[in-house]
């Protein structure tokens, strides 16, 4: 069974050490892949927070990107095609070697990794690499089903389509639980229940995609 282990690495250890340096306002998110080519397991990173002139400079600057190209502009983001330096391809072959697949990636003061390992023995020789700047997170295995999309089961998902569409989260609220129970079929405590995981997997799997707690 496959083996999901979060963790995290100093950004001098991985990307951009001196490029979010000059600007730690600046957060990176990792467009997800699922690929085993060492071109096209991260290519494609959004930058959000700072001044985006001053950090595409400061990319261009660091050692660890060969090269980089604007794709899309927003007002408080940006999307980037990165090629990146040897150095961070031979750390994606290690990726790679230990039949790795990058499920979230993001950067700050330091790199937050979501790794799929497929036997433990992967991950204890990939974290062997980084030695004692390896901080490992949590671990655990795929014991359940594989859920969809942000986590959701399809039931959660039935329930927040047909909420929606009833105007449950309308202002004003324009049906009840009991509205959405008649329409599934199933009772209002479980059209609760149903409604509270389905948030909270929302909340994990966009608001919180680091993994990491909200600092005290």
């Amino acid at each position: 069974m496959s083996l999901v282990a979060e963790f995290s690495v100093p950004t001098g250890d991985f990307a951009l050490d001196s490029a979010l340096d000059a600007m730690p306002e600046m957060r990176i998110e990792v467009e997800r892949l699922a690929t085993h080519s060492r071109e096209w397991v991260m290519p494609f990173v959004w930058a959000t927070g700072g001044d985006l002139d001053d950090f595409e400079s400061a990319m261009a600057d660091d050692e660890t990107v060969a090269d980089v190209e604007t794709l899309d502009r927003f007002e408080d983001g940006a999307l980037y095609l990165v090629e990146w330096s040897e150095t961070v391809e031979s750390l994606v072959d290690e990726m790679i070697d230990r039949h790795a697949v990058v499920q979230e990636a993001a950067a700050d003061d330091e790199w937050f990794f979501k790794l799929r390992f497929s036997e433990e023995q992967h991950l204890s020789s990939f974290r062997d690499h980084f030695g004692s700047n390896f901080e490992l997170h949590r671990k655990y295995r795929a014991s359940e089903p594989r859920h969809g999309e942000f986590g959701l089961t399809s039931e959660q998902r039935e329930t927040l389509v047909v909420a929606s569409e009833l105007g449950y989260f309308a202002v004003p609220r324009s049906a009840t639980v009991e509205d959405i129970a008649a329409e599934l079929d199933i009772s209002a405590n479980s059209v609760s229940q149903r409604l509270r995981r389905a948030h909270d997997a929302l909340v994990c799997n966009t608001l919180r995609i680091d993994g990491r707690d909200r600092p005290a």
